[in-house]
């Protein structure tokens, strides 16, 4: 079964991180992804761009409307994410659970709703 796991991190503190710190995390985040790689479990992943540079989107009344930056005002931003295809959800939380962003930031951990053909 597929999961996304989605890493949710405070922009602010990650901007204000020092240089030492990044490269800390830089790294223990090759190391997971090398782990998922290796366990064959990751069908993709990415980090995002800061809030700042987002377009929300929205249709009323049948007309578009842009905004720049985020919809929401929160206190942790959605920072990335990984989708995986593991047995269970008990696997997808033990893999949300080693990564990296679980320590700075919350982890969710979504089942993917399989669309019929």
């Amino acid at each position: 079964m597929q999961y996304l796991l989605m890493i949710y991190n405070n922009e602010a503190g990650t901007a204000a991180a020092p240089a030492e710190g990044v490269q800390k995390m830089n790294a223990a985040y090759l190391a997971y992804t090398e782990a998922m790689n290796k366990a064959g479990v990751v069908r993709g992943g990415n980090r995002l761009r800061p809030t700042s540079e987002a377009t929300t989107v929205r249709v009323k009344d049948g007309k578009s409307q842009v905004l720049d930056g985020p919809y929401a005002d929160t206190k942790e931003q959605l920072a990335g994410f990984f989708l995986i295809d593991v047995p269970d959800l008990d696997a997808a939380i033990s893999w949300a659970s080693k990564c990296p962003g679980a320590s700075t930031g919350t982890m969710e951990v979504r089942p993917i709703w399989q669309m019929s053909a």
